[in-house]
């Protein structure tokens, strides 16, 4: 029988609210590997506690991981086996872990993603909208091609998802006014699986009124009905 080829690097959810939505899987995982790749240790210390997992960590993040991708891939060629978690949610998605998966894959060598945990999933399913076809934007840029890609999402016909922060949501929802008009149909949900998880729908124009009066906080996962023929309505 075939030797099963070892796994170098694995990319692990981690819970983006509720502790219990990590799987029995990844637990193990975290468990067996040589290290643990965190987004911030000081986060993640707070989850290995949590279950029971005493293991090393190193930081690796936004900041870091150009830097520190080479060193990291000739440890993984040595033999060390690795975990990549990020603060919440699912490795690579608008959080560190592309560039390592690339240069992983680049050297041959073996990578897993578990699936689990990740924001925009639920709140596309809680919408409402079609979820035959969507598009991930994840963050629009902060400042240049902002208003390029605003432009370029205007005619857009499938459900489209964002993630945004809590003093960004107003300018960007009357960003999505301005570009895709205010009778556009939206959700808002913040702070999934947690205990003041919400989601709010209505038109552009009904939830900018809603938040103008609104305390704001949480992260945001902004979902916005593609564009009709119909009047721009889901």
């Amino acid at each position: 029988m075939q030797e099963q080829e070892k796994t170098n690097l694995y990319l692990v959810p981690t819970p983006i609210g509720n502790l219990e939505d990590i799987t029995l899987r990844a637990i193990r995982v975290l468990k067996e590997v040589d290290v643990i790749l965190a987004e911030d240790t000081r986060t993640s210390g707070k989850l290995l506690q949590h279950l029971g997992i005493e293991k090393r960590m190193h930081s690796h993040h936004l900041h870091n991981e150009h830097k520190a991708t080479s060193h990291l891939v000739d440890r993984l060629k040595a033999g060390e086996v690795m975990a990549l978690i990020s603060d919440a949610g699912t490795p690579g998605i608008s959080d560190p872990g592309f560039y390592l998966v690339r240069e992983c894959l680049k050297h041959d060598l073996k990578i897993e993603c578990l699936p689990g945990a990740t924001a925009f999933v639920p709140a596309l399913v809680k919408s409402g909208f079609s979820t035959d076809r969507f598009t991930f934007e994840g963050f629009l840029p902060l400042k240049k091609g902002r208003q390029t890609r605003l432009q370029s999402l205007a005619e857009e016909e499938r459900t489209m998802i964002f993630y945004e922060s809590p003093h960004r949501l107003l300018k960007t929802l009357t960003q999505f006014q301005e570009y895709f008009g205010g009778e556009r149909m939206a959700s808002v949900s913040r702070e999934i699986s947690k205990m003041f998880e919400e989601t709010i729908n209505g038109t552009l124009e009904e939830l900018i009124q809603i938040f103008t009066t609104k305390a704001i906080k949480g992260e945001f996962v902004l979902v916005v009905a593609g564009a009709t023929t119909k009047g721009n309505k889901a």
